[in-house]
């Protein structure tokens, strides 16, 4: 008989990896486009750089808030509903943002109900999910399900650009929005229904039980959960919080102020919006790379040290963009440096906390990176460029956090077994 935890001869979480991917697609495809828009919102209603821009930050404050509540909820039940229910959230979210006229009224669209949903179709929620189906293959499957984030970033972003060109931007936000819509339900009601291979008879990397002994030559596949409430007491939680919230400011920065950026230095405005989509392409290669990189080092944290580093190579390529050659010669150097930040996440706390924990963990992990890199990324580059006039000020500090982050990472200290598992090994 069939063991249900598979689909004839394929394992059940490589369909999770799949359905991850579409869901980050559209999630993370549609909320990146939101550089294309600040533009056109400038011109149709000269509010300043920074007030736009808050909008954006705000979207990340409220998804790290929801990452809160969807990473606890993901280690108790499957992510069908929680996914579902997001999908209709955002949706809801980017359709209405296309009849906004006040900068509230902007603040709670895109800011508070994008940002809330997209904690149930984020990186949270799809990461976490895949994370819990596979060990010796976590880097490469959440490397795979995380290209959906570069894919749609590639594809969503000219479209944007289309659309604002030749219609308007409100036409953009709604169209944004169903397409969320269709691709968040249909994916979480036909494929995120299972939770764990363990409920259906399997062991991660769909390794039936009966081929597990407790022998040596296993040991690579002991995982050491940690309870949720110590890790707030842990140095290693912290170091990847500084190290991440850095990253991810500097990655939220440049998708929001890239494109005016590329524009006020005579680049045309649809060539700077598929410079995200670049980004995006560059990003797919990074996703796998990285994560490959992962499975096959002694420890993680290196291949998070190689994207940053990588991201610092392409910012200091964006001081000197003057032409669309060299727009794109950033962006596909940035996004496979900024493609390590979704897989390494998840991977560096499921390494360091146990892959028992990994939603609880990295929503906690999320909730402060998304947070204040949320909150001070965007905002900072609009505040810098209405203060100077330039963003070349906004990319200098970008180096200057890279470089710190990539110092830091290095202090990471391995993964350790609780007391607990060290005494129960003994008694064995």
């Amino acid at each position: 008989m069939k063991t249900i935890g598979r689909l004839g001869d394929i394992y059940w979480g490589w369909f999770v990896v799949a359905g991850a991917f579409c869901v980050l697609a559209a999630n993370y495809g549609a909320r990146y486009c939101f550089g294309v828009f600040v533009r056109p919102m400038f011109m149709d209603y000269q509010w300043p750089m920074s007030t736009i821009s808050l909008a954006f930050s705000i979207n990340l404050i409220m998804y790290g808030l929801g990452g809160l509540l969807t990473g606890r909820m993901l280690d108790r039940m499957a992510p069908r509903w929680i996914m579902t229910i997001g999908s209709c959230i955002v949706a809801a979210g980017f359709v209405a943002t296309g009849f906004v006229r006040t900068p509230a009224q902007l603040y709670i669209t895109f800011g508070i109900l994008c940002g809330i949903g997209s904690a149930g179709i984020g990186s949270v929620a799809s990461a976490a999910s895949v994370g819990k189906w596979f060990i010796r293959r976590r880097g490469v499957a959440i490397g795979v399900a995380t290209i959906g984030i570069g894919l749609g970033t590639m594809l969503l972003t000219p479209m944007a650009g289309w659309i604002v060109k030749h219609y308007d931007w409100r036409t953009g936000f709604i169209t944004l929005g169903f397409i969320i819509l269709v691709v968040g339900v249909l994916v979480s009601q036909f494929i995120m229904k299972k939770s764990t291979p363990e409920a259906y008879g399997l062991l991660p990397d769909g390794d039936p039980p009966e081929k597990h002994t407790i022998e040596p030559e296993n040991t690579v596949n002991v995982v050491f959960d940690v309870p949720s409430p110590h890790i707030l007491g842990d140095n290693r939680f912290w170091i990847l919080v500084i190290c991440f919230t850095g990253a991810i400011m500097v990655q939220m920065m440049v998708f929001v102020h890239q494109v005016p950026y590329a524009v006020d230095n005579g680049i045309d405005r649809i060539a700077a919006a598929s410079s995200l989509g670049a980004i995006g392409v560059g990003s797919i290669f990074g996703r796998f790379f990285f994560g490959w990189l992962s499975d096959h080092i002694h420890d993680p944290k290196y291949s998070a040290l190689l994207g940053y580093l990588v991201m610092t190579c392409g910012m200091l390529v964006l001081l000197n963009v003057r032409t669309i050659g060299m727009l794109y010669v950033y962006a596909l150097t940035l996004g496979f440096g900024y493609g390590s930040l979704a897989p390494m996440m998840p991977i560096l706390v499921s390494d360091r906390f146990g892959r028992g924990v990994l939603g609880s963990a990295y929503g906690l992990m999320t909730f402060f990176t998304s947070g204040i890199a949320g909150t001070i990324g965007p905002v900072l580059g609009g505040v810098i460029y209405d203060i100077s006039g330039s963003y070349r000020w906004a990319w200098w500090l970008n180096i200057a956090v890279l470089i710190l982050i990539s110092l830091c990472i290095l202090g990471l200290k391995p993964k350790k077994p609780t007391p607990t598992e060290i005494v129960g090994k003994q008694d064995n």
